[in-house]
């Protein structure tokens, strides 16, 4: 449970309809089941202790009786037990009958949870035997204990305050106001439902979409377990679809028509980021509901979920293709709109043959298609120096032509050497100021130029890249408008690579399947044997590490330790440890220290959910120490 994840279970067990004897002993085998595996919360159908499908029988003695008798076994069973567990069933009180949800823990009844939305239509008559549950909690006497009976009853764990459940039961989650949003409000990051939801045609996608979206909606882990077979078939057939979703993500869910527990990982800790970011996210005034407190241990939680090793870009094909379409879109949208805006006569783009100029060349060629602008107007310009190969050299000049823009080349070596001279600089000397005066020259080459055309200069720039600061400031740092910066750099690979595959010009696919091989290169150092002499990734790192890195501290700000924990699984077989180790130290250090450069960032459009613009998404004192996030990872580092 380190890190707030926890193993939570949905489980559905073989029944036979008003066998509770049967049904204890196929619920507590489960309940050892799911336990041994991990689960520290475990969560059954509703009225599984009897069966839903017992129509009047539900208003027998002997059969309320045997409910009672099962429950009372069951939490005796679950003092041996590392879980809290729900399991539905009849309860009589004061003379009516109930359909509830009882919490057990550590050989206790923690409490009943009541159904609050009793369906009556259809196929569904709950309101022939069952009452509505009350408005609010009291305390009943079940056996020799006081137990809390009511809707809405907060389960903290002890020792993991982010840990808070609380149950609803089937309807209630179908219905217009459900209980768990209360629950949510008031602290709940686990909402479990006990279900008896039969099958109909399409009902099961309607289903996943409604947990799905409840848990977005909440911003909460959802636990939601279905009856399945065994039920009575008299009229319906019940599928046992469990569900396990958080915030809008359905993380397992069963195959259908087949009894058994679906596992998943959720993580309350990352919740908990969610709604702190979320201002709409209102917490109730006070704290009027229940709150009861239960026992798990906290240790370490193995981990079966899986993390994408490049958040990024969606694993299928046609979604990445829809995915690529879209931020095309995006950026094509913004840039038009600016364009129009400054009534700009022309788009000034540096393009050096590598993927951030190229991707955004592309933009800007669909941009003037919107406005309905010559391509003519966009003015390409290359500035070859000291590290430029001829390889990106050409493929920059051919692409261009392609696009149909204005090709213009100004080397820019004897400018720089006569700035060298100017301040003193040896041409031998290949330090930080040999490079960057070639991309701050190059910017100005490009500035100039668009005052010359009435035009914006457009920056090539990628999220990634401004993340770690690995822009010259003031170099290619800057531009009039800059369509790539929330787009990471594992990302604008395949929007590159989208570009290629529906281009219906053959040889400018050609030239941009080319840059796609082409090593990540600033070219500010001389080639060697006419080869690229620099490698981006080589001296910051594999740009899908630290986009993996910079998706999780962002998006859910996640602690060092916790990313390189999860990082060892999503690149397993990819890095070792110690890569990811070394590079994830590199991407706290330059976060922190380069945050200057993102606190002027020019105008761009935002495409995901991660960006770093300062006028938005990004807010952080230049000045910021990353003591306390470097002391987190090296401890996790010892740790090992």
């Amino acid at each position: 449970m380190r890190h707030g994840f926890v193993k939570v279970a949905a489980a559905t067990p073989d029944i036979r309809v008003a066998d509770v004897a049967y049904n204890q002993e196929q619920i507590g085998r489960l309940m050892e089941e799911t336990a041994a595996q991990g689960a520290k919360i475990v969560v059954f159908p509703e009225l599984a202790l009897t069966g839903y499908t017992c129509g009047d029988l539900f208003t027998q003695d002997v059969l309320l009786a045997k409910a009672g008798e099962a429950v009372s076994a069951l939490a005796r069973l679950s003092e041996t037990l590392d879980a809290l567990f729900f399991v539905g069933l009849p309860l009589a009180v004061d003379g009516e009958l109930y359909n509830v949800a009882a919490a057990l823990n550590r050989g206790r009844i923690l409490g009943f949870t009541t159904k609050t939305f009793l369906p009556n239509y259809g196929e569904f008559y709950e309101m022939r035997q069952f009452r509505e549950g009350p408005e609010t909690v009291r305390q009943i006497r079940f056996g020799a204990e006081s137990v809390p009976f009511g809707p809405q009853i907060l389960f903290e764990a002890c020792g993991m305050p982010e840990l808070v459940v609380s149950a609803e039961i089937c309807e209630d989650v179908w219905s217009p106001v459900p209980p768990s949003i209360r629950a949510a409000r008031e602290g709940a990051t686990v909402i479990v439902n006990c279900s008896a939801s039969d099958e109909t045609i399409g009902k099961a996608a309607y289903r996943q979409s409604l947990i799905g979206g409840q848990s977005a909606r909440l911003i909460c882990a959802y636990i939601y377990a279905n009856a399945g077979e065994g039920e009575s078939t008299t009229d319906l057939v019940f599928g046992g679809h469990n569900l396990i979703a958080e915030n809008g993500t359905v993380l397992a869910q069963a195959r259908r028509f087949r009894n058994g527990a679906v596992f998943a990982d959720i993580d309350v800790k990352r919740l908990l980021g969610e709604r702190r970011k979320n201002t709409t996210f209102k917490t109730a005034s006070g704290r009027c509901l229940l709150r009861v407190p239960f026992q798990v241990e906290i240790g370490e939680t193995a981990l079966t979920r899986a993390f994408p090793s490049r958040p990024f870009v969606p694993d299928e094909r046609e979604e990445r293709d829809r995915r690529c379409e879209e931020i095309l879109t995006i950026q094509a949208m913004g840039l038009k709109k600016r364009l129009a805006h400054t009534h700009a006569k022309s788009a000034v783009v540096g393009i050096s043959g590598g993927l951030d100029s190229t991707l955004a060349l592309l933009v800007t060629a669909r941009a003037f298609d919107m406005l309905g602008m010559d391509r003519k107007q966009i003015v390409a310009v290359t500035m070859p120096c000291f590290g430029t190969t001829d390889r990106t050299y050409s493929n920059a000049c051919k692409m261009a032509v392609k696009l149909g823009a204005s090709l213009r080349e100004v080397r820019i070596a004897d400018s720089v050497a006569a700035h060298f001279r100017d301040i003193g600089h040896d041409m031998e000397d290949h330090s930080v100021t040999y490079e960057n005066a070639q991309a701050r020259e190059r910017t100005q080459v490009l500035m100039d130029i668009s005052n010359q055309t009435g035009g914006l200069v457009i920056g090539t720039g990628d999220m990634s890249e401004l993340a770690l600061g690995w822009a010259t400031y003031n170099g290619d740092h800057m531009s009039m408008y800059g369509v790539n910066a929330s787009v990471p750099k594992t990302l604008v690979r395949h929007l590159v690579q989208y570009c290629a595959d529906t281009e219906e010009d053959r040889e400018l696919g050609e030239v941009l399947c080319d840059v796609l091989d082409t090593p990540v290169s600033p070219e500010l150092l001389p080639p060697k044997d006419g080869q690229i002499a620099q490698k981006t990734e080589d001296l910051v790192g594999p740009y899908e590490l630290h986009d993996f890195y910079l998706y999780y501290f962002l998006r859910f700000g996640y602690e060092p330790s916790k990313i390189y924990r999860i990082a060892k699984l999503a690149f397993a077989g990819e890095y070792d440890s110690g890569t990811i180790l070394k590079w994830l130290q590199t991407f706290c250090r330059r976060f922190f220290s380069q945050q200057f450069k993102r606190s002027c960032l020019p105008d761009g459009p935002k495409v995901g959910t991660v960006a770093l613009s300062p006028r938005g998404d990004w807010r952080m004192p230049s000045d910021a120490c990353a003591a306390a996030w470097l002391a987190d990872l090296e401890k996790a580092a010892e740790e090992e």
